[in-house]
């Protein structure tokens, strides 16, 4: 190394240093990114004097319904509360007194303001993509800020409470806010224990941790009926949260359900990595992760195929992984099945307001000063997606109304959340959300270009409707990049709630079709309008898939092998890591 670039290296340092620190105290959001966004949309609109005629329009008519409002019908679609409605998702006015004056002219108000920073934010001619929804997005939250329902003098609710209890709701409250504020300053766990324990209640199917090394331990479930098909399951979670979201309470367990359905189960349970951890590389994560999970799978029942499953992070990386096989003429897998995954990320929803070039290097300053990215600031972005009901409805009910956090078996796993290494997470930025290298040919695993194109295994693949981490329409677009058989299910629900419908639940459909190696492309909103609902769960309609590939039943295989013998019991030590 030359003197000049030694030099070059300590200011290039300083600079990332200094860039690390800051994003620490914007929780790693780019404020170049925020303020170019905000310059790109004024600047455009300023020179779009047709749009502002019609904002001001907009404006103009909103403001006269909202001071004629209380003197017109309310029938009729003439009245103000039949012209401004909030949205199904928005649960902050659900109280029954957001209905009557004064609380209705202030929610209304509040609600026309948000609609009209909506029409604001659209897209002007020229602007670059994805300005507007950012500006939007930016708006929104500070709109969420003010909102009514955050202040005690103007929310029903907290007043009705606070007549109720003769104002102990805020004493409560603010015990609530110390309790809360010291946990984040001492970074312990919170005071409010919950009754959910991994391996007790949670993550407590029975079965053996068969494998182990530095990224993740692979558990076998123990067989729960006296035959099983001959072809075991390989699940591929995502790294960036427990596992156990599949291994939940017994009634929603999925991989309880699998097992009870006659099926051999290995799940993989990633390392909460750190520091020590920096270097780890996307492929890494393929290599010690997904194919030393099939090499063990493979050892412990051999000469059978497999069945892989990956949900979201998971299943991108399974995706890559059976892309890779088929490229070099490995034909072990005998079905893969996608959970909410995205192989295509040009449309992959509301998290590409956080990925641009500038929000990324951010991010890898920040993570290049820790060794990975803190879970704490994962969490962060995605409670800015839902900020009015994670962030503000959170705090109204614990700080003025005092009600403690409910306590279920899906927010005790929501909590329990893991960090991510420096060079992987930047390896998947940049090579999937930021350039889409999977899908537009220029993915290479060990400097060979693989394809989606050239897996011939089966695939079922399930979006769910209300997800905004992996649209439904983002998950569907893998139909594009395969030519197999494939069967694409939409689910009622989000990103995890949707992944959790046991049969039996209440309140849940789906939608399934079966595309061919014949059939012609469908584009999803025609493939919505000609997949009729289904009511009941896409665990069964998945079940019988997994049946129709799969042989007729045998003999359990025994619980590890000579070569990988049982090292403890599920759920291991790497889901305990904090």
């Amino acid at each position: 190394m030359t003197d000049q670039t030694a030099k070059s290296h300590r200011y290039d340092s300083v600079d990332r240093a200094t860039r690390a620190a800051m994003a620490r105290l914007t929780s790693g959001v780019s404020m170049h990114a925020a303020a170019s966004a905000w310059m790109d949309w004024a600047m455009h609109l300023a020179r779009a004097p047709g749009r502002q005629a019609e904002l001001a329009e907009s404006a103009r008519d909103t403001a006269l319904r909202l001071m004629m409002g209380p003197f017109l019908p309310e029938d009729g679609g003439n009245g103000l509360g039949s012209a401004v409605t909030k949205r199904p998702e928005d649960h902050r006015f659900d109280h029954a007194g957001w209905a009557k004056p004064p609380f209705k002219w202030w929610m209304q108000g509040y609600l026309a303001t948000e609609q009209f920073w909506d029409e604001a934010a659209r897209d002007i001619r020229g602007m670059r993509p994805g300005s507007g929804d950012r500006v939007a997005f930016m708006a929104r939250q500070m709109l969420d800020t003010l909102a009514p329902s955050n202040v005690a003098a103007l929310n029903p609710e907290v007043l009705e409470r606070t007549r109720a209890e003769y104002g102990t709701n805020f004493v409560k409250g603010a015990r609530n806010w110390l309790e809360d504020a010291a946990h984040e300053v001492t970074g312990r766990q919170s005071p409010h224990a919950s009754k959910y324990k991994v391996g007790e209640n949670i993550a407590c199917t029975a079965g053996k941790v068969v494998y182990r090394n530095r990224l993740m331990e692979l558990i076998q479930y123990a067989p729960t009926t006296k035959t099983v098909h001959p072809e075991p399951i390989l699940i591929v979670p995502a790294w960036i949260m427990k596992y156990y979201i599949l291994d939940l309470s017994e009634t929603n367990s999925l991989i309880r359900h699998l097992v009870d359905a006659g099926h051999t189960v290995f799940c993989i349970s990633w390392t909460n990595p750190d520091a020590s951890l920096r270097d780890v590389s996307l492929d890494d994560y393929r290599r010690e992760g997904v194919m030393a999970a099939l090499d063990t799978v493979a050892d412990i029942v051999p000469e059978q195929k497999i069945h892989a499953c990956g949900y979201c992070l998971g299943g991108t990386m399974l995706s890559i992984a059976a892309a890779t096989m088929a490229r070099d003429g490995d034909d072990r897998l005998a079905s893969i099945t996608l959970l909410a995954a995205q192989t295509d990320f040009t449309e992959a929803g509301e998290l590409l307001m956080f990925v641009d070039h500038s929000q990324v290097a951010y991010l890898e300053d920040m993570m290049w000063d820790q060794g990975y990215l803190d879970r704490d600031q994962m969490a962060g972005a995605f409670r800015a997606l839902r900020a009015e009901d994670l962030i503000w409805q959170h705090a109204v009910k614990r700080y003025l109304l005092a009600e403690d956090d409910p306590d279920f078996d899906i927010l005790a796993w929501n909590a329990d959340a893991t960090r991510m290494p420096a060079r992987m997470h930047s390896d998947y930025l940049r090579s999937l959300f930021l350039e889409n290298r999977l899908t537009s040919g220029r993915f290479a695993v060990a400097g060979r270009v693989i394809a989606l194109k050239d897996i011939t295994a089966p695939i079922f693949v399930l979006g769910t409707e209300a997800d905004h981490i992996a649209p439904w329409r983002s998950v569907y677009k893998v139909t594009l990049f395969t030519d197999n058989d494939l069967r694409f299910c939409l689910t009622s629900g989000g990103h995890n709630g949707g992944i959790l419908s046991p049969p039996g639940k209440k309140h849940r459909h789906y939608r399934i079709g079966h595309r061919t190696d014949e059939t012609q492309y469908m584009d999803p909103d025609t493939w919505l309008a000609e997949h009729d609902p289904q009511e009941g769960s896409w665990w069964d309609a998945w079940g019988d898939w997994l049946a129709q590939h799969s042989g007729e039943k045998t003999a359990p295989p025994a619980m590890g092998s000579e070569q990988n013998k049982p090292i403890c019991d599920a759920p291991g030590r790497y889901v305990f890591q904090r």
